[in-house]
């Protein structure tokens, strides 16, 4: 018996610090740390939601749920650890004496919540009390000092994507913005977005791997997403230095990189399907009919083109390959709203949160 009750003290313990490292990584580690069981606790809510996200319900329908499933899955998260909290502690209250199983269970969670209904007679059960009672107040409180940081990063995220929309439509397009900023003769300006959105896409790398939750928070717009948002942009920086006739711009190569670095990032936290290292031949999921028609579309509007149109393709084509899978990943994973030459070519995978431990990545 001696022996069974040490087996079940350690086993509480295990799952107590276990439940404890697990509140650490995803609310306070200031980096990116895939947690097993935050992991599957969002699986498991992708699961529950997938009748109500499917493809073949009507997009309004399949928005309104997905607006529900980040808040849900976090909101269970603090659930989860009390009760895992709460389960450690009874097997501890058990091992040290404190009556029979229902009788730990009772002082677990009076303890835990606070509520001193059940009381206990030695000091080893009073300083696993206090101990209890403290951890239950901070995973609470952590909670509760996580969400206005993650609402901060949310709203500096989507103040540029609703800017965005003034500028290239909703859904965005590179055309678009392109074509508007020549309509106001502001073609040579189009240099002022790429600094800010270099800026944008350092911040979105960090943010959505160490708030991981935020990849997941929908736009207040149900038509606007950060991450056909970031197609558009890289798309406009791609087309910029390929296919218009401008002078140089370096920024907006910057942009791109910083852009697929950041996509990369978040893809790889999440373990989705993308190219980590592409070539500058390998296919996209761009045609060349889709870029001439784009093409034509801002020679109708007065845009300045470069006269090789070929080589224009193969400059676009070698940019685009950089962020092309990656994009189409995070759209699918995110259930991004329909926008051109990104969402609406996405793979949608199984689950909103992948496996955690399967190697996806392609090539």
């Amino acid at each position: 018996m001696l022996l069974l009750r040490v087996l079940v003290f350690l086993f509480g313990v295990a799952l107590i610090v276990g439940t404890l490292r697990s509140a650490i990584r995803t609310f306070v580690l200031p980096r990116s740390a895939n947690d097993p069981l935050t992991h599957y606790i969002f699986l498991v809510m992708s699961v529950l939601f997938s009748p109500f996200t499917s493809a073949r319900r009507p997009y309004r329908a399949r928005e309104a749920a997905m607006a529900m499933y980040a808040p849900v899955g976090l909101l269970t998260l603090p659930v989860v650890w009390l009760f895992l909290v709460m389960m450690g502690y009874t097997g501890l209250y058990w091992a040290v004496g404190a009556g029979n199983a229902r009788a730990a269970f009772l002082v677990s969670g009076s303890s835990l919540l606070t509520l001193g209904f059940a009381s206990v007679n030695s000091l080893p059960q009073h300083v696993l009390v206090f101990s209890e009672a403290a951890i239950g107040l901070i995973l609470v409180a952590l909670l509760i000092a996580y969400l206005p940081t993650m609402y901060g990063a949310f709203s500096r995220r989507e103040l540029a994507v609703t800017l965005l929309a003034v500028r290239a439509g909703s859904p965005p397009s590179a055309v678009e913005m392109i074509a508007r900023f020549h309509r106001l003769g502001r073609t040579e300006q189009l240099g002022d977005l790429w600094p800010a959105w270099e800026i944008w896409f350092a911040e979105l790398g960090e943010t959505h791997t160490s708030l991981a939750a935020l990849a997941f928070f929908r736009s207040p717009q149900p038509d606007h997403s950060w991450v056909t948002a970031a197609g558009a942009v890289l798309d406009g920086a791609a087309m910029t230095v390929s296919t218009l006739d401008l002078p140089p711009d370096p920024q907006a190569a910057l942009c791109i990189r910083a852009g697929f670095l950041a996509l990369q990032h978040i893809a790889d936290f999440f373990q989705i399907p993308h190219n980590a290292a592409p070539e500058p031949g390998d296919p996209i999921s761009v045609t060349r009919g889709e870029y001439d028609t784009a093409v034509a579309r801002l020679a109708a509007a007065g845009v300045p083109l470069k006269a090789d149109r070929a080589q224009a393709w193969r400059d676009f084509a070698g940019w685009r390959v950089n962020y092309d899978s990656v994009l189409l990943a995070v759209a699918g994973l995110t259930k991004a709203p329909p926008a051109p030459w990104s969402s609406d070519r996405a793979t949608t995978p199984r689950n909103l949160w992948s496996r955690p431990g399967a190697n996806h990545k392609d090539g």
